[in-house]
């Protein structure tokens, strides 16, 4: 609760004498209208605990794709698997997986979930808010939620103004959609979603999401806020995610002379009907506001204690170092081609045998002469026939036919020469 100046001093002085008592009523009067006129239909802010340290929360692991910058905290618990970081950074924050701090952080989400889906309804809203303006207050989906352009949310003249949105399944936005504010803080904005979210591609997305199950922040899309999921995964593609520093503020009372001051006091005087205003009376009764008591120091409010600094993760074991491959099996070299069989030289062609000279002919001629033995019997054998001697017998016809065939022809030959030489 934001202190006042009203909340102690003046009442005190007015039982020292120093306050009359009109005073006193007026200043009591004064301090439950500001009481009542801040408390009368607001959403109440859900209480993160020590989940508003986080940018991103998941429960079964996060994973990122790109260049994505993380400010704040990034947890995962039961499920320990952080993957994509780097390329991913987280500034401002710390990794916890699966230890106690992320543990912590998902029953304080747990519990944040379920004060936000149990918020007092302000009004029931259609499926898709594009195009609306809408006041602090709790606004509800009959299922699921869409926003496929530009909301606006518009605190007024409140900069705690509060604004809750309850999406009995799920939450899709289009790509490029914003949302747009109006005097108001994005640590006052919470989306609580029945099943899973997703935030398209190059979303302006403002406010805490609170998923049951996963949440998927699509290529380029922006959050100022803080996207935690219960029970699923969180799933990123080069996005810019931060989480806004929700911390209390520390309101300093203002303080003067050393000591507090009162301001003035305008109390109204209502006119009644049928009565004449009173000449000098004025329709107002101010009390001048008074001066620092003296002696009195100067008041300030306590200020917030100083954060306690999130525990650092216990350094996991090192990893055992992989086990180096059995190196493999050299190639066995191939057997070499086995030389081919030269050729056999051929047999050389076995000289042929020489051409046996052949027997000398025996030269021809006349008939060889008979075998006459001088002085031997020429023995006429009948036909006419001789007896050779050798036991043969050849006809005395055939045996001079030759020796006529020649005489005849050399008588022939005799005649023509002895024509010749006549004729000469």
């Amino acid at each position: 609760m934001i202190r006042t100046h009203l909340d102690r001093s003046p009442f005190d002085a007015a039982k020292r004498g120093r306050l009359p008592a009109l005073g006193t009523v007026a200043v009591a009067t004064a301090a439950l209208m500001i009481v009542g006129a801040s408390t009368a239909d607001a959403a109440t802010p859900v209480g993160l605990g020590t989940a508003a340290s986080y940018a991103v929360l998941a429960g079964a692991g996060v994973t990122n794709t790109g260049p994505s910058v993380i400010s704040g905290d990034l947890g995962t618990s039961p499920t320990a698997a952080v993957t994509g970081f780097p390329p991913g950074l987280v500034n401002n924050g710390t990794i916890h997986a699966a230890n106690a701090v992320a543990l912590q952080a998902q029953s304080d989400l747990t519990t944040a979930y379920d004060q936000a889906s149990a918020e007092p309804i302000s009004a029931n809203v259609a499926a898709d808010i594009t195009g609306s303006t809408l006041a602090p207050g709790v606004y509800k989906a009959s299922s699921a939620l869409a926003l496929n352009g530009t909301v606006t949310l518009d605190g007024g003249s409140d900069p705690d103004a509060v604004f809750v949105f309850q999406a009995p399944s799920t939450l899709i936005t289009g790509s490029g959609s914003r949302v747009a504010l109006i005097n108001v803080n994005p640590c006052n904005v919470f989306w609580q979603v029945g099943s899973s979210a997703t935030i398209g591609t190059s979303t302006t997305f403002v406010g805490t999401v609170l998923a049951l199950t996963s949440i998927s922040v699509q290529n380029g899309a922006t959050v100022s806020g803080r996207v935690l999921a219960r029970n699923g995964a969180v799933t990123l593609d080069d996005n810019v995610i931060t989480a806004n520093d929700c911390s209390p503020r520390t309101t300093t009372t203002p303080v003067g002379d050393g000591g507090v001051v009162v301001p003035p006091i305008v109390i109204p005087i209502p006119s009644i009907p049928g009565l004449p205003s009173i000449p000098g009376v004025p329709p107002v009764i101010t009390i001048p506001g008074l001066p620092g008591l003296p002696g009195t120091p100067p008041t300030s409010s306590v200020p917030t204690a100083p954060a306690v600094p999130p525990t650092s993760d216990t350094p996991g074991t090192p990893g055992t170092p992989n086990t180096p491959g059995t190196p493999g099996t050299p190639n066995t070299p191939g057997n070499p081609n086995t030389p081919g069989t030269p050729n056999t030289p051929g047999t050389p062609n076995t000289p042929g045998t020489p051409n046996t000279p052949g027997t000398p002919g025996v030269p021809t001629g006349p008939d060889a002469p008979g075998r006459y033995s001088p002085g031997s019997q020429i023995t006429q054998v009948p036909g006419g026939g001789v007896d050779t001697g050798d036991g043969s017998t050849v006809r005395s016809a055939d045996h001079w036919r030759p020796a006529s065939i020649g005489l005849a022809a050399a008588a022939i030959i005799g005649s023509a020469l002895v024509l010749r030489r006549r004729k000469s």
